[in-house]
């Protein structure tokens, strides 16, 4: 085991195994509670376009065991001990986590660790929880947000696959079968692709330990597609459309920019802070205006979204119909008055104060540490996971103002409405 060079400042240790996984452990000897996330680079950005679902289908998947370890198992594995599990798929990443007593990880770690590794994926498994998944497609499309966000991303996304829903289609789903999926599995849930990070009340020997002894046997690798990730161009213009749906109460108005990935953090962290400036809490900019003041929305807020290739900004309202045309209008112009003017100093103080605050309170226990660890360090490195307070404070007006002229033009952007069906 060799131990990878990073800052002093890092308050974790960082190792990389002989077979290639990365494992990041940090003591907190005040907490009895151990947590183990497990992350690995097989997003849906991983998949062919046919293979559309697959990612998430496979977290679904992991679960019905192996060919050591009966379906359930597991479950029970950790809930008799008091411990929860959980899991999730984004386009960028899978993760899958245990928290549990430090004293019980011996007794759980292994058979997180066998289900990851070695997914069995029985057809007919394959076959009861590719109808779980089919539902939950369809309940999606029961929600009109969903449905206006998905819309939105195909439109922002036109060449790259994080336009595609991670869920997939039906038509994808209903395509796929089991021996696709363990392809998929054994080609991508390989140590390279993968890290460990395990925080709470257990020391590095102990952990490492454990780690290298669950981890040490990977499935033999099996050759599958790989997804092709297509640079997406800037938008040009707006890239507009509407959309009726029925039993929508209020209309919505859904704004986006691409923004830039994780190659490009400094600008990525100064659009978090244009993104909290314009419609974070009641004193921002558009919430102020636009609710507060001329009460022509019922909300309006903005978010910012990292991913590895590209970020995404969005400015999304409920408003009444009528109010539409005009509120997108104001909300140009307020972007235009970004462009030319520098933010004052008493209002970026706000914004900075907010992000650190949120950061501080998103680092409090063994969870949000392992989860703040392996998203870095399977999107970027990790130890860029704790220079966010420092460098959201860095900025200055200057530099908001050019991030805001390069990402946030109110002649280029992409919009979506839905509007209610008479």
């Amino acid at each position: 085991m060799s131990q990878l060079l990073v800052g002093s400042n890092f308050p974790a240790n960082v190792f990389q195994l002989d077979n290639g996984l990365t494992v990041i452990h940090q003591e907190i000897a005040a907490t009895p509670v151990a947590v183990v996330d497990v992350w690995v680079q097989a997003g849906a950005i991983a998949e062919p376009e046919p293979w559309s679902g697959m990612a998430h289908f496979l977290e679904h998947m992991i679960f019905k065991g192996t060919d050591r370890l009966a379906p359930g198992h597991f479950d029970h594995a950790i809930e008799s001990r008091g411990g929860v599990s959980n899991a999730a798929t984004s386009h960028d990443y899978a993760h899958y986590f245990i928290t549990t007593a430090a004293e019980h990880l011996p007794d759980t770690l292994p058979h997180l660790a066998e289900l990851v590794l070695h997914a069995a994926i029985p057809d007919e498994e394959f076959d009861r929880e590719r109808d779980v998944v089919l539902e939950e497609i369809r309940q999606a499309y029961d929600d009109p947000d969903w449905i206006g966000f998905q819309a939105l991303m195909e439109s922002v996304y036109q060449r790259h696959p994080y336009g595609r829903s991670v869920l997939g289609t039906e038509d994808h789903l209903l395509q796929n079968s089991p021996e696709a999926m363990r392809r998929f599995h054994r080609n991508h849930y390989q140590p390279e692709n993968m890290t460990v990070a395990i925080v709470g009340g257990l020391d590095v020997t102990a952990a490492t330990e454990l780690v290298s002894q669950a981890f040490g046997e990977f499935s033999d690798r099996t050759e599958c597609p790989i997804g092709e990730i297509e640079a997406e161009p800037p938008i040009v213009g707006i890239r507009r459309q509407e959309l009726g749906l029925p039993r929508l109460e209020q209309s919505r108005l859904m704004m986006a920019w691409i923004g830039p990935g994780v190659d490009q953090l400094q600008h990525a962290y100064g659009l978090d802070l244009l993104s909290v400036l314009l419609a974070d809490g009641r004193s921002s900019r558009l919430v102020r205006e636009l609710r507060e003041e001329r009460n022509l929305v019922q909300a309006i807020q903005s978010g910012f979204s990292l991913q590895r290739e590209s970020s995404l900004f969005t400015i999304n309202v409920w408003l009444d119909t009528e109010n539409l045309e005009r509120v997108e209008a104001i909300i140009c112009d307020r972007l235009s008055e970004l462009l030319t003017t520098p933010v004052r100093d008493q209002e970026l103080a706000r914004c900075k104060r907010l992000l650190c605050n949120d950061y501080a309170f998103s680092t409090e226990t063994p969870g949000q540490l392992a989860g703040l660890y392996g998203y870095y360090n399977t999107i970027a490195k990790a130890q860029v996971a704790v220079t966010y307070p420092q460098r959201i404070q860095a900025f200055q007006p200057e530099e908001l103002q050019h991030l805001a002229s390069q990402y946030l033009s109110p002649y280029h952007y992409a919009a979506t409405i839905l509007r209610p069906l008479d």
